[in-house]
């Protein structure tokens, strides 16, 4: 098994945020971990409708067609319609602070009143599991092969994962979690501590097309199907976890982590045996 072998040799090689929930990511060489112990400016702008319901990608795939290009150092986003059918012009906006006058931006573009709430310490989609998700990209690889429409940039942003590791097999992080929760596997990406906790269990975005939010039919079926039939022989599925429709790792970070910066390249080690 390759994976436990010393040909394995993980490190991050890749780190991206995703600064407004449901929106595109940017990628960056290095983040710091912030005080909800996520990663700083990832999810720190979310939007919510009239009746006060968050404005997501589960929620509506018209999400799916707002382009959302942040400057390479996070300080600034441009927001615009990705196929033109809605007379929405491009606008850009400083990043996080301009998040009431990009509100009539998304108002505009929904056709409905939206409010932009910036949260600094971010909104995690698990508050549980506060820390950032993380998969390999041999996973995400082995993924494009069972949808040959998928290619690797597809599923990092169907998936949405920020921390991606390198050098390390498909499904590598498999062992980063137990069949008790509350027994979470230790481990380090440079000098930040984490907990794997859960394998991460996914939604309908990820079966839609991240670009125009249409859905790929027997997207769900064929992922569970896959997962089920490549799952290592290493890595028991805890009897807690009733399917098989998750992706990437959920994780947790104590808060005696927050400020301590994660870079590209950083090693990742298991602080004990899993």
């Amino acid at each position: 098994d390759v994976c436990s072998s010393d040909l394995t040799n993980p490190s991050l090689g890749a780190i991206r945020l995703h600064p407004t929930k449901s929106l595109d990511g940017v990628s960056v060489q290095q983040a710091r971990i912030g005080v909800s112990g996520g990663l700083e400016l990832d999810r720190v702008w979310a939007l919510f409708s009239a009746d006060g319901e968050c404005l997501n990608g589960k929620r509506t795939a018209e999400v799916q067609r707002i382009c959302a290009d942040f400057a390479p150092d996070v300080s600034a986003v441009t927001l615009s319609v990705r196929d033109g059918r809605r007379q929405v012009t491009a606008q850009r906006f400083a990043f996080p602070d301009e998040h009431r006058p990009a509100a009539d931006w998304f108002s505009g573009f929904f056709d409905q009143p939206v409010t932009v709430r910036y949260v600094p310490e971010g909104l995690p989609d698990d508050p549980e599991r506060n820390g950032p998700m993380i998969v390999s990209t041999e996973t995400l690889r082995t993924v494009c092969d069972w949808f040959p429409g998928i290619d690797l940039d597809e599923a990092r942003r169907r998936f949405r994962t920020p921390l991606e590791i390198a050098g390390a097999c498909a499904f590598w992080e498999d062992r980063l979690f137990r069949e008790r929760e509350d027994q979470a596997v230790r481990f380090a990406v440079g000098d930040v501590a984490f907990e794997g906790t859960n394998p991460c269990p996914r939604c309908v975005v990820s079966a839609r097309d991240s670009r125009t939010g249409a859905d790929l039919p027997g997207f769900q079926k064929r992922l569970s199907e896959q997962r089920r039939a490549h799952r290592p022989a290493w890595a028991r599925l805890p009897n807690r976890i009733t399917h098989s429709y998750h992706l990437g790792i959920n994780t947790r970070v104590a808060l005696k982590e927050c400020g301590k910066t994660l870079r590209v390249g950083d090693p990742i080690r298991l602080v004990e045996a899993p």
